[in-house]
């Protein structure tokens, strides 16, 4: 007897055998079991999920003689000539090859003629979307009103391509990919039915490398079972495959996160010695990365196929690297994309792409250095050494929920003689309790201080980037506030999504809609230069090491703050 390929061989032939897709063999064995059949279906979907293989249970329960309703019992004539294929009642059509007009010509004058030995005289067309227009157009009045004894199943991997006006005629599913964890349950059962030694772990890397399509599963477990034999190793797998080696994929991300530019160079020789295809390296590499961010961004849910031991390694490196600092090289990764994908030389382009991220060195993002800058101040204010008192309490006695604008306990009222900052210092950090007399909201009612107050309580973070900012007008419709003199805050409301936080904040505090308008003042030569002489009168707060522009500006106003001095060490 020849042999049968696993993928015909392990072919679903009831609706319980097909994996992957419950909803829609459950939708069409009610409708089996409530008599509500339509006269046209259409499944479109991916390769090898199972499109054809229900379309024939389908064709085989409605037309079984035998078996209860929805499950076909596989022993009578008509079951067994579906199963074989050679039924004179059902017929399989392939569009790529049928898809003339005269054809669809022929299939619509069949269509008169009744069933030979069956129920229902059943057209399955394969790749339907390969039909020309106007063959299409040609079965359009026999799909809409065909015979009752005449059931149309059209199966195709581009269901876009199918005319409206021949999917508005049909039901339509959609069949889905087949997630990897039931790809290698299923490729367990027909190891042991097969009596092959595999792990989990080889059965997984041909999952992976099947994409979700169980045809292709099952053809890639023949290959390396003809390869091997009864008794597979897991070095085996990716050897017989093509899979470029997963141990290679992790140890190239840790080179990066790490920052360890030789590893990744020793990498690089080693995928082009193995003949792997470099560009294949790098999307591989790109998805190494994304798994990487998924399981900080989602670590409870099942977003990354991959076995349980690789899952703890994903999340060792990513907790190692940092949620931003694995954005950052998604981003180059995406960027430079095109770069590998037209060059000449992909070696030279991997290689250069690989250095410069280990150079990016640890990241933060605006919001971060924000966060540092709030957490710097309030702990400076906790540790000041001669802290104001009121009342026989210090400050950082002061009851739970204390912040810079409370009426009571402020250092409004505290001799500025007392503090070693002086008043300058206190207003900076946002601990004075001190109106501009010109405050054009001082007017009895909601002030601009309360509403600072209302936004320190909601957010720190944004609380630090207003109080450096200035009123300049508040009506009942209209924040107009301008920028101070820092220029790392003065950028701070281009993203929508921060303006969108301020808006929301003020028709919650004054309780009517207000429009928010953003006034950036320009940085005058004035206070560059008072800065440039005062970092000439205190050379001990001069930035010393050579720093990002976004971030040298920030670390100044803290060194400034400090008296403090940046050093290599």
């Amino acid at each position: 007897m020849p042999y049968e390929v696993l993928a015909r061989k392990w072919r679903p032939q009831i609706f319980e055998d097909v994996v992957g897709q419950e909803n829609i063999t459950r939708t069409l064995v009610n409708a089996i079991l409530t008599g509500r059949l339509a006269h046209a279906y259409i499944f479109g979907g991916p390769r090898g999920v199972g499109k054809t293989s229900v379309a024939r249970i389908f064709a085989k329960a409605i037309n079984c003689t035998r078996g209860e309703p929805g499950i076909p019992c596989n022993q009578c004539r008509s079951c067994r000539e579906i199963t074989a294929g050679n039924s004179i009642d059902v017929q399989e059509i392939d569009g790529a090859s049928n898809r003339g007009i005269d054809e669809i010509r022929e299939l619509r004058e069949n269509t008169k003629y009744m069933p030979s030995a069956s129920r229902y005289r059943i057209y399955i067309i394969d790749e339907v979307h390969m039909l020309t227009l106007p063959a299409f157009n040609a079965l359009l009045k026999t799909l809409e009103e065909p015979p009752p004894h005449v059931k149309f199943i059209f199966a195709t991997t581009e269901s876009h391509k199918v005319p409206i006006t021949i999917l508005s005629r049909c039901q339509r599913f959609d069949f889905k990919r087949i997630p990897l964890p039931k790809i290698v349950a299923y490729l367990e059962k027909i190891a042991g039915h097969e009596s092959v030694d595999i792990s989990t772990t080889g059965l997984s890397m041909i999952a992976g490398e099947a994409e979700g399509s169980m045809r292709d599963a099952e053809s890639l477990l023949d290959q390396v079972i003809s390869f091997a034999g009864q008794s597979v190793l897991d070095s085996q797998v990716p050897e017989i495959l093509g899979i470029i080696d997963r141990g290679l994929i992790f140890e190239s991300s840790s080179a990066v996160i790490e920052g360890a530019s030789l590893r990744c160079l020793a990498v690089v020789e080693k995928v082009y010695n193995q003949g792997y295809d470099i560009k294949e390296f790098y999307r591989a590499l790109m998805a190494q990365f994304r798994n990487l961010l998924i399981s900080l961004i989602a670590p409870g849910e099942q977003l990354i196929d991959m076995s349980e031991s690789d899952r703890d390694e994903i999340r060792r490196q990513a907790e190692m690297a940092g949620e931003e600092k694995l954005q950052v090289v998604l981003n180059f990764l995406i960027a430079r994309e095109d770069g590998l994908r037209f060059t000449t030389y992909p070696r030279l382009v991997l290689e250069t792409t690989m250095i410069k991220l280990c150079s990016l060195g640890d990241y933060l993002s605006f919001g971060d250095i924000m966060k540092k800058i709030a957490v710097l101040e309030e702990r400076v204010v906790s540790l000041s050494p001669e802290q104001p008192r009121e009342n026989g309490k210090t400050l950082s006695e002061a009851p739970t929920g204390w912040s810079p604008n409370d009426k009571e306990g402020t250092m409004g009222e505290v001799d500025v003689g007392e503090t070693p900052m002086g008043k300058e210092k206190i207003k900076e950090f946002g601990r004075a309790d001190l109106k501009d007399p010109s405050d054009p909201s001082d007017n009895g009612e909601k002030t601009w201080e309360d509403f600072l107050q209302f936004v320190f309580d909601k957010s720190k973070m944004l609380y630090t980037i207003l109080k450096d900012w200035h009123l300049k007008k508040l009506t009942e419709d209209l924040l107009e506030i301008e920028s101070g003199n820092h220029k790392f805050s003065s950028g701070y409301f281009e993203e929508q999504e921060k303006l969108n936080q301020l808006t929301g904040y003020c028709r919650t505090f004054f309780q009517r809609d207000i429009r928010v308008k953003i006034k950036v003042k320009p940085q005058e030569s004035k206070i560059e230069e008072d800065r440039a002489s005062n970092k000439t009168k205190n050379s001990s707060a001069t930035v010393s090491v050579e720093l990002p522009p976004e971030v040298r500006d920030v670390a100044q106003n803290v060194l400034d703050l400090f008296e403090g001095k940046l050093i290599n060490k």
